[in-house]
């Protein structure tokens, strides 16, 4: 029997409410708190696409667990909100992490936090500096697109959220409900490896966009002209030195690191 993709389950309304409610509740006791943390993964791109977000149920992309960011100094307080939520936080995987990622379970609801502290460091990493205090309740919609577009081998479900997010948004230089594609561009231009799998993953969000029957023809020439004009940002940005001699290498080193599972 093959294997049923990570995320693409069937799912009911109760089950994806269940999540969505569980969300809210932690958000609101973290804004109580004052603790940093920001939303990342399906639940965010749910929130952040009002408009499109019924494709994830539409397309079977399935809840699996909560995701979020934050500063690595903080995270005394975040494992006292948890647990005033009534999770049990993993100590070894915050020990074995060196203190990157934090893991928490909540018995009574059987759910499943993840935080990641300081970057999300999968294939490429991608650091919150500066950036958790630009969105709220997420992180902000360039990471969200790098969060995906990072995966090199790409799952069906990382691709429905991409599709989501570029037809609800923009492509602009600014963070305000808009894909900011100078962020993008500059964080490409400096790492050859990420500008290498983000081009690849955007390409392959194109092609697969115009299979997908549940997509009505304008949909999809809504994500063919999104991601042309995220290829030529990427492009204009000026690399730096370093990147011009990488690319002089190019696919005959591997230029990521493997994951054997992203959630």
């Amino acid at each position: 029997m093959s294997k049923q993709p990570v995320g693409m389950v069937p799912q009911d309304r109760s089950e994806r409410e269940r999540f969505e409610n569980e969300v809210q509740r932690i958000v609101e006791a973290g804004n109580k708190s004052g603790v940093t943390l920001r939303l990342l993964g399906s639940l965010a791109f749910q929130i952040h696409c009002p408009q499109y977000g019924y494709l994830q149920e539409k397309m079977g992309r399935a809840y699996t667990d909560i995701d979020f960011a934050g500063y690595s100094r903080e995270n005394k307080q975040v494992r006292a909100l948890m647990d005033s939520l009534g999770y049990h936080e993993q100590r070894e995987v915050f020990v074995v992490s060196e203190g990157s990622r934090a893991i928490f379970e909540n018995g009574r609801s059987d759910m499943h936090v993840d935080v990641f502290y300081e970057k999300l460091d999968f294939c490429h990493p991608i650091p919150w500096a500066g950036r958790l205090e630009v969105d709220s309740p997420t992180i902000p919609l360039a990471e969200m697109v790098l969060e995906k577009m990072q995966i090199v081998k790409i799952n069906e479900k990382d691709v429905i959220d991409t599709i989501m997010l570029l037809l609800e948004h923009d492509l602009g230089e600014s963070d305000q409900e808009t894909i900011n594609m100078g962020r993008i561009g500059q964080m490409c231009a400096d790492d050859w490896g990420l500008w290498r799998t983000v081009t690849m993953n955007l390409d392959k969000v194109r092609l697969l966009a115009q299979g997908y029957p549940v997509l009505e023809d304008r949909d999809k020439a809504r994500v063919s002209r999104q991601v042309a004009e995220a290829m030529v940002h990427i492009e204009a940005a000026p690399k730096t030195r370093g990147w011009r001699l990488r690319a002089r290498v190019g696919d005959r080193v591997k230029w990521y690191k493997d994951v054997d599972e992203v959630g």
